[in-house]
């Protein structure tokens, strides 16, 4: 079993800058892959981006190509999603979740569990 929190959203302008984090516990990050999904408002949840149990692969969503990077840190049992040049159609609530998947995998139903979510909101 593997819980996760994220934390780190918030209220930011357009334009500027977040980090999310998801601390695990339960069992060693490591041994998961990890990966950032949104849900916005009236929309359906997708994804954003993935990282390996290695950490040396990653992916990420068109639409955040170039402005987010997912990142994790084996060692704090931390995974992160740095958001830049952050736009008002990034407003949703992020979820972290964890995958068995050895590769970093973009589909939400390879991923067995997920954290509580944290909001976002960009205002223009």
């Amino acid at each position: 079993q593997v819980q996760l929190v994220e934390s780190g959203g918030g209220l930011v302008q357009a334009g500027g800058s977040l980090r999310l984090s998801c601390a695990t516990s339960g069992r060693t990050t490591r041994r998961y892959t990890m990966g950032w999904f949104r849900r916005a408002p009236g929309k359906e949840r997708e994804f954003v981006a993935t990282v390996s149990q290695s950490g040396d692969s990653t992916s990420h969503a068109d639409s955040v190509k170039g402005r987010f990077t997912i990142s994790r840190d084996n060692a704090k049992n931390t995974v992160y999603l740095q958001m830049n040049s952050l736009k008002p159609e990034d407003t949703a609530v992020y979820y972290c979740a964890a995958s068995g998947y050895i590769a970093a995998t973009t589909r939400s139903r390879d991923y067995d569990y997920w954290g509580q979510g944290t909001q976002v909101t960009v205002s223009s």
